[in-house]
């Protein structure tokens, strides 16, 4: 125990020279554990799908069950599978897993014509200063539905190929995607449509995040960039569809969801078509008189997932467990740890806090390592979706947490990066990052080969 102090205390002062006096330690022990109590050391292709440890029993339960809700296909009423009827009239996957594969992150369509499933396409219309649906087809896009009916239509995707250089002359390509509408069954989009994409995340840690206070996240803004160091995050202040309160967000892309219990609501009615008590109302417009028509699923509440399985569905969200850190003392990565802070990339992927009370004990009072601050920051115009959402203006978007960074592929083979899934690498992901993030990019670029490899290193150790 002793010679592993030292040889850590060692990777510290050999770096010191380079810190500033607010910087971390490059290695705590306490890292490893990521997401706290909610930490799993498992490295395989399960590694997203295991629940938080010091769960109560009746919370392991209730986990057992939400799994098996979020993994269970959802049919089309009248059916026999009591329950779990409901789906559609339009939808983009028959369960939660379709998008989310192993609790992980989604796959792009791999051909051209196949079915977007778990790329989301949100649609809108500006209509003076504000942005409403899309009038034919609503807020998102659906490429499939229920028998009987016509799908919405779907998406095709081309590449413009971007190419670029570091500074010792290693060549690097990008593709930016270019969006395309294909078999649109109830007419033409809107000539003035905005296209906003977003691929499913990994849902590890979502539960810590809800317990991080507000007070915490405010202490991270700075919208006015006080500092002059031309960073300036700041809080999304969305409406609470429950409450009608305004809260800060902190879940979706944007930060447009305050709670996870909407998040998922949200994700069930416009990925699935199904309703819940938060959102009765089925995406249809005045178009798709077929949709409006469709027979509903039932439950005693007379919603399609009730509050009972809705709550369970929450739960497991918020008590999946976060990967561990691996080789988080070991040099190359501590060099690596080093250079991501001289980069300043640990302004927005800020890595540690503390979270506050959860209802979720076991949740409540850790010390976790998101690399985060969950708030909106210029990113460019090359990533810009021009759809405001709430405060989050068309180039802004949520800082990602980074946990669990390194073994998104490991999980799944197919994911990529970025909110659309535009970047086939993290190295892509880091070379497609701009506005606030301009400086931070082109150091990057300035790097050699071995100290891009040693920041490469790092982040796959996350």
């Amino acid at each position: 125990m002793r010679s592993y102090l030292l040889l850590s205390l060692s990777f510290i002062l050999l770096f010191s020279s380079c810190k500033n006096e607010e910087t971390e330690p490059l290695f705590e022990e306490n890292e490893i554990y990521a997401g706290g109590n909610a930490t799993t050391f498992d490295q395989s292709q399960n590694a997203f799908g295991h629940a938080a440890n010091k769960l109560t029993t009746e919370e392991n339960g209730k986990f057992v069950t939400g799994n098996s809700f979020f993994k269970a296909n959802w049919v089309a009423a009248p059916s026999s599978t009591v329950g779990l009827d409901g789906l559609g009239g339009f939808f983009s996957a028959r369960s939660c897993s379709g998008c989310h594969a192993f609790d992980g992150r989604g796959n792009l369509p791999q051909n051209q014509g196949d079915d977007i499933v778990a790329l989301v396409i949100k649609l809108s219309v500006r209509n003076g200063v504000t942005y409403e649906n899309e009038p034919t087809y609503g807020g998102q896009l659906s490429s499939q539905a229920i028998f009987g009916m016509e799908a919405e239509g779907n998406i095709s995707i081309s590449h413009q190929t971007i190419t670029g250089s570091f500074a010792d002359g290693t060549s690097y390509t990008l593709e930016k995607p270019i969006y395309n509408f294909e078999r649109m069954n109830y007419g033409n989009v809107h000539p003035n449509v905005v296209v906003s994409p977003r691929l499913a995340p990994h849902i590890a840690g979502l539960g810590l995040l809800e317990a991080v206070s507000e007070q915490t996240l405010l202490s991270f803004a700075d919208e006015n960039d006080a500092n002059n160091d031309g960073i300036s995050g700041k809080p999304n202040y969305v409406l609470e569809a429950e409450t009608g309160q305004i809260k800060i967000g902190r879940f979706g892309l944007k930060s447009n969801q305050v709670s996870l219990r909407e998040q998922v609501a949200g994700a069930f009615n416009g990925d699935m078509g199904i309703t819940s008590s938060i959102h009765p109302i089925e995406n249809c417009t005045d178009a798709q008189q077929n949709c409006k028509e469709a027979i509903s699923g039932s439950t005693d509440e007379e919603m399609e997932i009730s509050e009972s399985k809705l709550a369970k569905v929450v739960l497991y969200c918020q008590t999946l467990a976060v990967p561990a850190r691996r080789d988080a003392d070991n040099e190359q990565v501590l060099r690596g740890k080093q250079i991501f802070s001289n980069l300043n990339c640990n302004k927005c992927h800020i890595p540690k806090m503390k979270t506050d009370f959860h209802e979720i004990q076991a949740l409540s009072n850790q010390t976790i390592y998101p690399y985060t601050d969950l708030l909106l920051h210029d990113m460019g115009e090359d990533l810009a979706d021009n759809r405001p959402d709430f405060e989050a203006t068309g180039n802004e978007w949520r800082t990602a947490p980074l946990w669990g960074l390194g073994m998104v592929q490991r999980v799944n083979p197919r994911a990529t990066f970025m909110h659309d899934g535009r970047a086939k690498t993290i190295e892509e992901a880091i070379l497609w990052h701009n506005g606030e993030a301009k400086n931070s990019q082109e150091a990057y670029k300035s790097l050699s080969k071995n100290e891009r490899t040693d920041l490469l290193t790092f982040l796959n150790s996350l």
